[in-house]
């Protein structure tokens, strides 16, 4: 299979129906070896782009990922970012509001974090939990203080479709590049990996009890991952929901989605002018003339 990340993009106003959406597909690679050799190559060519895009400082990549649990976020991460220069990147993982974070808007504690230009930030969890779990929960809505008439609002969770999609159009107006990786797991597939938490004692650490909670909310969580894929998918800020039960397959479609996107930017290496080419080739001459000690 021809490696496509278009072919998973959530197209804007579509009627998307996570059911109808597949979780699987067939092996990317021909084997294990030939995984690698793919993903080395991306890793190598994503590294050159991220110097481009430090150097030419006039873009900034921001990169979400958001899943249930056990569908992969973090050895995605570990795996496609892997080449990349830890000074040019950031990466912050968003859980559960703390109380100063609680008294600003729901938007605020992200946007503190967002990517300054040259350099690519990564949301592992981001603000669109403000929309997914707080929807499915809406005990936490009613901790975040805000007034009666808001949290009984029935259009609430459009509006804050609506503040997303205009802050990330803001964002992209400005030069930051936003791309949205939604982690399309099966159920099937993690009670397996649930199962192999449990079973492989170097597991353990990764299973949370209130993760069975949260599996137990399957299909409010489909519904609500559903609403946001279709109400906050857009041309300049798109949705990728990509199939994850095969970890390999989703790293090699994130990574392409990202190569493409950096592809796409209009980067170059600063040029010096002919004062600063003068003044190099000045101070070159002065230190091929300087005699050792």
């Amino acid at each position: 299979m021809k490696l496509d990340p278009a072919k998973f993009r959530v197209a804007p106003g579509r009627s998307l129906r996570l059911d109808e959406w597949p979780t699987g597909i067939k092996p990317l690679y021909k084997s294990k070896s030939h995984y690698k050799g793919l993903l080395t190559h991306q890793i190598k060519e994503l590294s050159g782009l991220q110097s481009l895009l430090y150097a030419s400082n006039r873009y900034a990549l921001l990169i979400i990922f958001q899943a249930m649990d056990a569908a992969g976020k973090d050895s995605a991460i570990k795996h496609v970012m892997s080449g990349v220069n830890p000074q040019g990147c950031q990466v912050y993982s968003f859980k559960h509001p703390n109380p100063e974070e609680l008294e600003h808007d729901f938007l605020w504690r992200t946007t503190r974090c967002l990517p300054e230009r040259g350099r690519i930030g990564i949301f592992n969890r981001s603000y669109y939990e403000e929309v997914l779990v707080v929807r499915v929960h809406p005990d936490i809505l009613r901790a975040e203080a805000l007034a009666p008439e808001l949290v009984n609002d029935n259009d609430i969770w459009e509006q804050r479709y609506r503040s997303i999609c205009e802050l990330e159009s803001h964002l992209h107006r400005n030069g930051t590049r936003v791309l949205k990786f939604f982690l399309h797991l099966s159920k099937e597939e993690q009670r397996q990996r649930f199962l192999a938490r449990l079973r492989e004692p170097d597991k353990n650490w990764k299973f949370n009890r209130g993760d069975l909670g949260e599996r137990e909310l399957w299909k409010e969580y489909m519904a609500a991952y559903q609403q946001c894929l279709r109400e906050t998918s857009t041309r300049e800020s798109p949705w990728f929901a990509i199939p994850a039960d095969d970890k390999k397959n989703a790293r090699l479609l994130i990574a392409e989605a990202i190569l493409n996107a950096l592809r796409g930017l209009k980067m170059s290496y600063p040029h010096p002018d002919k004062v600063q080419r003068k003044e190099l080739e000045t101070i070159r001459q002065q230190l091929e003339s300087e005699q050792p000690d």
